[in-house]
């Protein structure tokens, strides 16, 4: 079996996510025949949610559209480093593999700042590759935040 990435179909959730004015971050579950499970981009603004990260609600669709709590053999498409809040969230629905796209030295979780996957008390830690689709993605963070300014 070849290996084949869904970045770009996170990277179109991330487009919307900007476009609604949140933070242009997406996610994509696949399962483990490369099936798209759910989708998502960050609603925190929309819905006045500070955990509506776009992996946050990628993995509670998955799980509401499987009928299960945990995902285990399911890979996570995201487009930046998670925060430690969805770490966390990966590790506890056995996501198999982790790939995202653009580091997040401030507010990182995975290979900067808590290292959720790295701490004793993680009970289950994916496998993690990084840098996936991580121009596209710095690209439209900064886009989205110099407009801020």
């Amino acid at each position: 079996m070849s290996f084949t990435s869904f970045m770009d179909l996170a990277l179109e959730e991330a487009r919307a996510a900007g476009r609604r004015g949140e933070v242009p971050v997406g996610a994509v579950v696949a399962s483990p025949e490369g099936r798209i499970v759910a989708r998502a981009g960050n609603r925190t603004r929309e819905l006045a949610d500070p955990t509506a990260h776009a992996e946050m609600l990628a993995i509670r669709a998955a799980c509401a559209a499987l009928g299960r709590e945990r995902l285990t053999g399911h890979d996570l498409y995201v487009t930046l480093e998670p925060c430690p809040m969805c770490a966390a969230a990966i590790g506890f629905a056995r996501i198999r593999r982790l790939y995202y796209g653009a580091a997040d030295p401030k507010s990182g979780g995975t290979a900067h700042g808590a290292r959720v996957f790295a701490h004793p008390q993680c009970h289950h830690a994916p496998e993690v590759y990084d840098g996936i689709g991580a121009g596209e993605a710095e690209r439209l963070l900064k886009g989205f935040f110099e407009e801020k300014r």
